[in-house]
């Protein structure tokens, strides 16, 4: 069921149970708020009393996260005293030489939410897994099911590794010849691949758009991600690889992975200068390039 902003409880939920939130994950669970619509521009936040409240935490971890919205420009009069506000503007997105860096997570959904706003979205990908794509569809997915958003016609194009490669990462420190973090991580680009086609083909018998949803898969594990939007914008992050513990079949597997939703978008926007429109114009070239040559046919259920 999608929750109307209009109606929705200011604080958008209950109590969660469990660990204690750190005051970044309680700023980001309110910026999500309010890049949603569920807080809107000008209304008055719940009192700092409340919000400890909800996520369980300290003020000081609150008085912390509003600070934070209020550097990003999402709020305005946070202090101790009376309740902040939501910014007049909290939904403009920056995108050229003014906007900064962001966290996949962060930047990414507000995005693909303004892309669709226009008649003909045409978004293309290289990732991974479509993690951070999947996740970043749900808003305007949820805009459309709202009735707030109608394009005419969706075209989505997404490249990603495919499944007979060597992956260069996720893989073990120790090069046993163990492939259970590649079994691993193709189940996972198979169930977000799936969902994502899923869900974007259903607007076609729920809304009557005109949809199309293609894969393709590189020969070669991406050390980039890359997110074209209406053929204006380009978004761009690197996988930043890192060593870690993960648990598989019950063993502590020591790997060398990449936290995608967690790595730095930068964005350049089609005629903010000459320097983003080379890069947009570049990025299409090289995406196009992939694409029509040494790309091949991707099927989830391989």
């Amino acid at each position: 069921m999608v929750v109307d902003p209009e109606h929705a409880p200011v604080n958008g939920r209950k109590r969660l149970q469990g660990p204690q939130r750190s005051h970044r994950e309680v700023a980001e669970e309110l910026r999500t708020r309010i890049r949603s619509g569920v807080l809107r521009p000008g209304q008055r936040m719940p009192t700092q009393a409340k919000l400890a409240d909800e996520f369980g935490v300290e003020r000081g971890a609150v008085r912390q996260a509003l600070r934070i919205l209020q550097s990003e420009h999402l709020l305005a009069n946070v202090s101790k005293g009376s309740p902040a506000i939501v910014a007049p503007d909290p939904g403009r997105v920056q995108a050229g030489a003014a906007a900064p860096p962001q966290p996949t997570m962060v930047g990414l959904a507000p995005r693909i939410t303004a892309a669709f706003a226009t008649p003909h979205v045409a978004i293309d990908a290289l990732c991974l897994t479509s993690v951070s794509l999947t996740l970043a569809m749900s808003e305007p997915l949820r805009q459309i099911h709202a009735g707030r958003i109608k394009p005419a016609k969706v075209d989505v194009r997404v490249l990603l590794p495919g499944r007979d490669i060597d992956l260069a990462f996720p893989s073990r420190v120790d090069d046993t010849g163990d492939d259970r973090l590649q079994r691993r991580w193709l189940a996972q680009r198979n169930a977000q691949g799936q969902v994502l086609k899923h869900n974007l083909l259903a607007l076609r018998s729920s809304h009557g758009i005109d949809v199309h949803v293609t894969f393709r898969a590189l020969p070669f594990t991406p050390p980039v991600k890359l997110y074209l939007l209406n053929e204006a914008e380009a978004l761009f992050a690197y996988y930043t690889l890192t060593k870690r513990n993960a648990e598989i079949d019950h063993e502590y597997l020591e790997m060398y992975d990449a936290e995608g939703t967690q790595s730095m978008l930068f964005a350049f926007e089609q005629g903010a200068g000459l320097r983003d429109t080379t890069f947009v114009e570049q990025s299409h070239l090289w995406f196009n390039a992939l694409w029509e040559t040494i790309s091949s046919e991707l099927r989830f259920t391989d």
